[in-house]
């Protein structure tokens, strides 16, 4: 009689249990022998010279007495958790090992699931990826996302936040960790270290790029900057790629949208342009405001962003429209129709004060072209920066910019960049009543820009 498959248990044979003088009836020993000999063999040989020819089963143990264990360590091994999980433990202490990573690609909005534990989803295209609610995902699931195609907008569950925001924006290009605690969900901070990259990594002020102009298609009411970055103190942003705004609409996020920190757009007005970073994923964009410093911009349309840096300026005319300019290396305006700021304006020795179209609010260096006459031979005439005080023109006082008459009424001609006063002024005076003229062919307005 073989052991009991179920128990594992031996029982020998009837009739081969004998007395002292019995006779020995050879059927049942024979048995016997058989039997052994059939057990022996399917045993397992201590010195492992052959294998299982069938599972070997073992007890399903505990975390501190495990199924299967070792001599000189009874209490490290694999055992059997509750709902047939397997189990191991070292010293009597749970062990977890994580799941095998598992790759896929994916080409448009995706909802996380619990089955995606540890797995690598690599995104082709723009998407939102939806994540299930953190109490079904359970606590240390762990994803990670790669942002290859596109933006990866990373919107958890309900109310439920990631990294305490609402939403998370992996950027194209970028890969982040995202890990559940089974109430919410963090990261591994990707895009803190590499903002805090930005920030840290260099000090200055400057613009590389972003070179406004007028938009071909929208040229009077559509800016455009090209690519670039710039810096301020501590402060960087950058963009790949052209960017745009129009002036006919407040402030909303991404290219072509409005631009106005607040009101509608003005006629005659100055507009400043600053780059903008936005907080939660460093990208760009730009604000218009009629302030001349950052301090001033109305941030009530810009949470959630950061004023960097002012990168340039634009002006709107008597309609309200942007004036057409072209820009040069070093932040120098020239307007495609010069502006004739003064028409036959009386001038004399007494020094006064005349505004310009350039932009106001901060000092210009404007480019000017003056033509002056007078009924006094020899007189000449005197445009300079406000700051100088007041000037007398002439040759035995401060001179002139505008060429002395040489015959009664005729012309004299001249041209000089000039500083502007914040009220976009300056001063002019001459040796003689007269008329003066003078053009406005544009400014320098300096960001930083380098070239």
């Amino acid at each position: 009689m073989p052991r009991n498959p179920s128990t594992g248990v031996y029982s020998k044979p009837a009739g081969t249990t004998p007395s002292v003088g019995q006779v020995i009836d050879p059927a049942p020993w024979n048995a016997l022998t058989t039997d052994l000999g059939n057990e022996i063999t399917n045993s397992l040989p201590r010195d492992g010279s052959a294998p299982m020819a069938a599972p070997l089963k073992a007890a399903g143990g505990t975390v501190s007495a495990p199924g299967v264990g070792f001599a000189s360590n009874p209490q490290t091994g694999i055992y059997l958790k509750g709902g047939g999980v397997l189990g191991f433990t070292q010293n009597g202490i749970d062990i977890v090992f994580d799941k095998a990573s598992v790759y896929a690609a994916k080409s448009g909005d995706y909802t996380a699931l619990a089955s995606d534990d540890n797995a690598v989803h690599r995104f082709t295209a723009a998407a939102t990826l939806t994540l299930t609610a953190a109490a079904t995902l359970g606590a240390n699931w762990h994803y990670c996302v790669i942002a290859d195609g596109g933006d990866v907008t990373i919107d958890p569950n309900g109310s439920e936040t990631i990294d305490g925001a609402a939403t998370l924006v992996v950027k194209d290009g970028y890969s982040v960790e995202i890990i559940c605690s089974g109430a919410a969900f963090f990261t591994n901070k990707l895009f803190a270290r590499i903002q805090s990259k930005a920030d840290s990594s260099a000090v200055g002020d400057f613009v590389v790029g972003l070179v406004p102009s007028n938009n071909s298609s929208s040229p009077t009411t559509h800016v455009d900057f090209s690519a670039g970055s710039a810096r301020s103190g501590a402060s960087f942003v950058a963009s790949a790629a052209s960017f745009t705004k129009r002036v006919t609409g407040t402030f909303a996020a991404g290219t072509g949208a409005g631009g106005l920190d607040a009101g509608a757009v003005a006629a005659n007005a100055t507009y400043f342009a600053y780059a903008l970073r936005k907080d939660t994923d460093l990208s760009f964009d730009v604000v218009l405001s009629t302030s001349a410093t950052v301090g001033g911009v109305t941030t009530t349309l810009l949470t959630g962003y950061t004023i960097v840096k002012c990168i340039g300026v634009v002006l709107t005319d008597a309609s309200s429209l942007i004036r057409q300019f072209v820009m040069y290396p070093r932040d120098e305006y020239t307007f495609v129709t010069p502006v004739k700021d003064a028409v036959g304006v009386t001038i004399s020795m007494a020094s006064a004060l005349l505004a310009l179209t350039v932009p106001n609010g901060a000092r210009i260096r404007a480019k000017l072209r003056f033509q002056y006459t007078t009924s006094t031979t020899t007189a000449s005439a005197l445009i300079h920066d406000p700051a100088q005080g007041v000037l007398v023109a002439g040759i035995g006082a401060d001179g002139g910019n505008v060429g002395a008459i040489q015959a009664a009424s005729n012309y004299a001609i001249g041209s000089q960049e000039v500083w502007t006063n914040v009220s976009k002024q300056v001063r002019h005076v001459a040796g003689a009543t007269g008329s003066l003229w003078i053009w406005t062919d544009g400014f320098h307005f300096p960001c930083g820009r380098n070239a």
